[in-house]
């Protein structure tokens, strides 16, 4: 007969043979195809069925670490929404690579879904074992670094006009890894591609954006997406992501194509009065209105509306404020309002007005046509009915602070890349001539002297997306980010501590010999497929991020440059009005061209 002790003994084991399974929040509602994105004690996994059964995957693609829940199913491919790498959905295995997701065994209980984590420990500990292997770490330290002075270390060597290039001439100067420190704070600055991914990749868990941040912005009253963390960070961006989506591009393009076609007509009136224009400004109005009527579905026409700048005025206060008190040594405006805070105190009051007013129509909308809570129009309406992960309404000021989100993140972004652009193709006539010929040689009535108009002829210009790729690489709108850790951890050989500012540098690395056939040079053609130019490294390449977090609206901003380039090369031949010495960069967050004007002369023939 067993004793007590022999039958514990082998119930432990049998019960240690038995995999340990997590129930998955919330997946008995997710009976559809999917794909969903799931997180089960924060770890990130991806649920979508397949001939009726579950199966769940790792979360995060071995690409750059997307979110795969937030791709899409293609017939029996599930394709990464980061670079569009296609896996089998039944097995996992990558359609075009060796590559294989690993899967996660699922069982379905009394309507609920339980899986087995186990799999993917093996991740984390092939990352232990890699870290042990790595041998003595260097501190923070022990870097090098410019010398600063006593109390406010380096804060009077900031220029925050061109704070940018001061970081990039100390990256030159000090190698990819260096300190440097504001205040009594010292910031750890990186500029290795592999090295950045690994700080993308590791959030939200390892990294986040800086503390800082966070709280400058949610002053201001914009603690959106952009600077959400944590539990609140994963709501915001499933809105976010699926008003955006790659899938949804093709309903966008009637709206794209209204906008642009206004810009155009403006253009015309300008090119037959001789004058110059500020292109900056020009291409803020075209994105203004696209990000306004498609996100809100308001449209607000300050192409056509001689005053109808009113906006961008306001909005242009926003990140030079965030700039200065992002890197003050000390938070004067807390204490003491001067005019520009007074300003920039007006501008924000009066943008709240205007949007509540947007809100309001939204939800007297809803309310009067019940069907559109089925299948809300636009983001603001999606984020009026959607609902947290505790199951509540987000709040007015989440709202407001979205609202506001999308539209500084859709005007300043891709205005600038767009305008950078047009500087470097009025000093690079053989590109000119290749993307004119690009455009005439589409079908008639595809393209021609004036707005796209098909979605297929627009997506498909290959060599005005590959003007847009190599602008972002010479110019990124976004020329640095900055993170903290949330834990101890290590980056390259250093030991980081937790709670320490890390800024990313995604210019140097670029303009690197070995990684870019001369890299100075603005060569659109590198991006072409077939193109043997020499050093070609796309993955260093990182304009709209990567990782989980990588910038929800690439797909859009892709398409609105496309489209754009078309539309006024094909109609037009741009001259600059001036010299090219004459634009400079100025960072005030994101890196603008300042003095770039141009004058337009519609096309012969």
């Amino acid at each position: 007969m067993q004793t007590t002790t022999q039958a514990r003994a082998e119930a432990d084991a049998a019960n240690a043979e038995k995999p340990a399974l997590s129930k998955i929040p919330g997946a008995s509602a997710l009976r559809d195809s999917g794909p969903y994105a799931v997180s089960v004690g924060g770890v990130d996994l991806i649920l979508l069925r397949t001939k009726g059964q579950p199966r769940v995957y790792q979360g995060r693609c071995p690409h750059q670490g997307a979110l795969l829940g937030e791709g899409e199913l293609d017939g029996h491919a599930l394709v990464c929404r980061n670079h569009r790498w296609r896996f089998d959905a039944e097995t996992g295995k990558r359609l075009d690579g060796p590559q294989c997701l690993i899967a996660c065994p699922v069982v379905e209980q009394d309507g609920e879904l339980l899986v087995d984590l186990a799999p993917l420990a093996a991740l984390d500990k092939a990352a232990a074992v890699k870290l042990a292997a790595a041998g003595k770490l260097r501190n923070v330290d022990d870097l090098p670094g410019p010398r600063g002075m006593p109390f406010v270390g380096n804060a009077l060597q900031f220029d925050l006009d061109r704070l940018h290039a001061v970081f990039e001439r100390w990256a030159a100067q000090y190698g990819k890894m260096y300190t440097f420190r504001l205040g009594l704070d010292r910031g750890l600055v990186v500029s290795d591609p592999e090295l950045t991914h690994q700080v993308m990749r590791a959030r939200p868990e390892t990294f986040r954006r800086t503390t800082k941040v966070q709280r400058v912005f949610e002053e201001l009253g914009v603690d959106g997406l952009f600077s959400a963390e944590g539990t609140a960070w994963r709501p915001q961006r499933r809105l976010a992501m699926e008003a955006l989506a790659h899938r949804n591009l093709r309903g966008f393009f009637p709206t794209l194509c209204m906008v642009a076609a206004r810009l155009q007509r403006r253009w015309e009136r300008a090119a037959a009065g001789g004058e110059p224009l500020d292109m900056v400004e020009e291409l803020k109005r075209f994105t203004v209105d696209v990000t306004t009527t498609l996100t809100f579905g308001h449209d607000i026409n300050t192409v056509e509306d001689a005053g109808g700048d009113v906006i961008q005025r306001k909005l242009e206060l926003v990140f030079p404020a965030f700039n200065r008190r992002l890197f003050a040594l000390v938070p004067i405006w807390r204490v003491v309002r001067m005019p520009r805070d007074r300003r920039l105190d007006r501008a924000l009051a009066e943008l709240r007005t205007w949007l509540d007013g947007l809100v309001r129509d939204a939800r007297a909308r809803l309310a009067a046509e019940p069907a559109r809570q089925a299948e809300p129009a636009h983001f603001l309406e999606a984020m009026l009915l959607a609902r947290d992960d505790e199951g509540k309404p987000f709040s007015d000021d989440t709202i407001f602070a979205n609202l506001m989100t999308m539209l500084l993140a859709g005007e300043d972004t891709t205005a600038y890349t767009l305008a950078w652009a047009i500087h470097h193709l009025c000093d690079s006539p053989d590109a000119v001539r290749a993307l004119q010929a690009e455009v005439d040689a589409a079908p008639r009535g595809e393209l021609g002297r004036g707005v796209p108009a098909r979605f297929e002829a627009a997506n498909h210009l290959a060599y005005a997306g590959a003007i847009a790729q190599e602008s972002m690489r010479l110019r990124p709108v976004a020329p640095f980010i900055i993170f903290e850790t949330i834990v101890d951890t290590v980056i390259g050989d250093v030991a980081v501590p937790a709670g320490h500012p890390v800024v990313t540098l995604l210019r140097p690395p670029v303009l690197e010999a070995q990684r870019f056939h001369r890299p100075e040079a603005f060569l659109p053609e590198r991006w072409l497929e077939g193109a043997q130019l020499g050093a070609h490294e796309p993955a260093s390449h990182m304009p709209f991020g990567s990782g989980p977090r990588i910038c929800p609206g690439r797909s859009l901003a892709l398409l609105e440059m496309k489209l754009l380039l078309a539309t006024l090369y094909g109609a037009f031949d741009v001259e600059r009005d001036g010299d090219t010495r004459d634009v400079r960069e100025q960072f005030a967050f994101t890196m603008s061209p300042v003095g770039l004007k141009v004058r337009l002369h519609r096309r012969a023939g």
